[in-house]
């Protein structure tokens, strides 16, 4: 499948208070279709997604010691029912009136429940099919997706933040209480989308798992940054006491304001420098929410203006501080000989 970029980012820009929110918890059971009908079209990603922690957690997760440990702490008797666990580590789907886990973190935590967009999103013109389908008509469909909650790869912002909402844990009783950690310490979009979990079969007209361009891994490491301290200053922000969640997220938040500063005076650029600017200004300390939630906000909003204006060319600058494929999370899945 082809798109047009341009377009679609034109799209995405108009659209995106529609579907883009800053919100702690998995999809919507009760919108969600489940991976199945992600996998009627998108065989090879669901084959890669099989062999991924994301998958696993579904089966294994609740059984880890380290796991009852927790919830034992926090009171939790069935980790599959509570919503602490099942934000991120799950995905649940409204049957028969009830909610029930279907799957570990699937194709819709990341890519929005789909049951108001599948349709759409299927739809490729009557007499058509994906590879004859007009451009006007694709362009139209892409726009009517997204529109309805569809959250397309090429809106980088949108789609890597329901990475860091839980990488970057969200409620400090998890941690100060139950005695999880703070989030992925070594979590970075870059290293991690290009690794197990990278499921980039379309470029390639499903021949394989394309690794990223030069120009959209400076893409992911520098947005990925700024989500950093995005999610970092809404982690301080929620801190109610200076113990380990508030302490480690300041931290966290510092380490990426300086990030961002290496990046920009690498590959300088005027959207990087309101970001800057805005992260600088927030101070990290205890009951200061909202200070740090607006400059969150802010940060996000100049996030996404930096995500659709700059491309990748402009970054060359940052090639020297790049993680390499030997930094990767894990193994990327790639389609064997006989498949």
């Amino acid at each position: 499948m082809k798109f047009r970029l341009q377009t679609i980012f034109v799209c995405f820009a108009f659209f995106a208070p529609l579907f883009f929110r800053p919100a702690y918890a998995s999809p919507d059971p009760v919108n969600v279709k489940g991976p199945e009908a992600c996998g009627e079209c998108h065989k090879n990603e669901v084959q890669a997604w099989q062999l991924t922690a994301h998958f696993s957690t579904f089966n294994e997760m609740h059984r880890r010691p380290e796991a009852r440990a927790i919830a034992d702490k926090l009171g939790i008797s069935r980790i599959k029912s509570e919503s602490l666990c099942l934000n991120c580590h799950y995905t649940s789907k409204e049957i028969d009136h009830e909610n029930q886990v279907i799957a570990g973190i699937s194709c819709e935590s990341c890519h929005g429940a789909a049951k108001a967009w599948i349709d759409v999103h299927n739809d490729y013109g009557k007499g058509f099919t994906k590879e004859t389908e007009p451009a006007e008509h694709r362009d139209a469909r892409h726009a009517k997706a997204a529109a309805a909650g569809m959250i397309y790869p090429e809106n980088l912002y949108a789609v890597a933040a329901n990475c860091y909402q839980c990488h970057i844990v969200t409620d400090e009783k998890l941690t100060n209480v139950g005695g999880h950690t703070a989030g992925s310490a070594d979590f970075n979009l870059l290293t991690w989308s290009q690794g197990m979990v990278r499921h980039n079969f379309l470029q390639t007209d499903n021949k394989s798992n394309a690794e990223a361009t030069p120009e959209h891994k400076r893409m992911l490491y520098v947005v990925g940054a700024i989500l950093n301290v995005e999610y970092s200053l809404r982690a301080v922000a929620r801190a109610t006491e200076k113990a380990t969640y508030g302490i480690t997220n300041a931290h966290r938040a510092d380490a990426a304001r300086k990030e961002l500063a290496r990046i920009q005076s690498l590959a300088p650029t005027d959207e990087l420098a309101a970001i800057i600017a805005v992260a600088n200004g927030a101070k990290l300390r205890l009951n200061n929410g909202p200070e740090l939630s607006a400059a969150a906000d802010k940060i996000a909003d100049l996030g996404r203006e930096f995500a659709s204006k700059v491309t990748g060319d402009r970054l060359a600058g940052i090639d020297s501080i790049l993680p390499g494929p030997d930094q990767y999370k894990g193994t990327p899945y790639q389609i064997s000989a006989v498949h």
